[in-house]
Parts: C-alpha cells; structure tokens; sequence
C-alpha cells in the first residue's frame, strides 16, 4: 500500500495538496504523520524525515521502496499509476494549462505564502485586514488568483477549476484555506468556487483533522501568542 509522510494538518500546506489528492481520488494510502516540533537539523521532525527522503521534507509518497517527494513529482506519479481516476484533465490543452498552473503554484505567490502562513484553526480577519492594507504582493498575487480562477470557472464551465476535480484543485485548496482565515475579500464567483472546495469529502476530512489536532505550535503562529 502506498505511505504518505505528512506534517502537522492545521500547519502543513504542501502535506495537505497530496493527501486531499489522494483521499478525493479514492486512492488507498497509509497515513503517517510526524509532528512539527522544530525545523533545525537535530529537531525530532527534520530527523525522522530525513530517513525517509534526502531532502527532509514533507510530503514524501512511498511505494514499495520507491521514494517520492516534492509534491508535483508524487502527483505526476499518482496520475500514471492510478490513470482511471483522471487526476489530470483528459483533454490535451486542458492538461497543458493545468501542469502550468500547478508550476506556477509550485514556485510563485510568495508574497502571500509569507504573510499568510497556512492556519486552519485559527480565524485572523482583524490581521488580513492589515496585511490587505500595507502589503501590496499579497493585493498583487490574490488579484492573480483571482482572474485565473474566474478564467478557468467561466472557459471549463466548473463546478470546479476544470470542471471535475483535479490536482489543480487539490493544489490550490491550501490557498483556499488561508483565505478563510485571513478573511481577504474575494468576489461572489469565487467565494463560491471556495465553499465548493473546501465541501468536498477529500478537503472537509482534512480540515475535519486539523481542528481536531489542537497541537499548537509556536514557531508556526506569528500573529497568535497562544492557542
């Protein structure tokens, strides 16, 4: 059975875009949660990781000694060994737009990755007010997020980014919930496309979890002194 390395849920963005991939396909998988305790190099996470994969990082997909990390490697992987779940979309263009989407995800929107650090638990409005005020990379990349979304919705037809699910959904679902808790303003449409992500079973299970964890972990809690 395929093993999936993880890291705390309330925390840990790039965990959530593999497991939710894997729990909305359908696909069977053993969990395998190590808990955040620091990132140094003799912290317990980074040295029960580092046996695992060489770069000490969460998520790691294990199939019977194949060890993959980096999470568009483990979707790419999921997609040609699991074909009939579709996870990428069947028409050719399509898929070229949802690989280069994914990329973009992957290595851009830093601006609002740094400021808006990934939070289920907690409900920050009063902070998203003021980093919508003063940081104009946040503005930059959500307006970004925005008219892709909106292109995607209005040329696919939804419910969901390429109509049914996909990676590109599962990958951008983090995002999705760091715009809950910081509450920054997004237009009707996608508030909508929003509250369709995060009910689907897959997301709400991994949400579900991360409330449930009440693991609070100071070094990933820059505006909150306390649970």
């Amino acid at each position: 059975m395929l093993k999936l390395y993880i890291g705390n849920k309330n925390y840990s963005s790039w965990s959530m875009r593999s497991w939710v991939l894997l729990k909305q396909a359908g696909i069977d998988f053993e969990e395998v949660m190590l808990r955040f305790d620091a990132f140094t190099p003799d912290s317990q996470f980074k040295t029960a990781i580092g046996k695992i994969s060489p770069v000490a990082k969460v998520p790691v997909l294990v199939d019977a000694g194949l060890v993959i990390w980096d999470t568009l490697a483990i979707a790419e992987y999921l997609a040609e060994q699991f074909p009939d779940k579709q996870l990428w979309p069947a028409d050719k263009a399509a898929r070229a737009r949802a690989h280069s989407l994914c990329a973009e995800m992957h290595s851009g929107f830093s601006a609002l990755r740094s400021a808006c650090p990934m939070n289920i638990e907690a409900r920050l409005p009063q902070v998203g007010a003021l980093i919508w005020r003063d940081q104009p990379g946040v503005r930059a990349d959500l307006a970004r997020l925005v008219a892709m979304w909106q292109q995607l919705l209005k040329t696919y037809g939804g419910p969901l980014l390429f109509g049914d699910f996909s990676i590109a959904d599962a990958y951008f679902a983090p995002v999705l919930t760091r715009l809950i808790t910081y509450a920054l303003p997004l237009p009707p449409d996608i508030l909508a496309y929003l509250e369709r992500v995060v009910a689907l079973p897959g997301i709400q299970a991994w949400i579900d979890d991360a409330l449930a964890e009440q693991d609070f972990r100071d070094f990933e809690e820059p505006y909150r002194l306390h649970a």
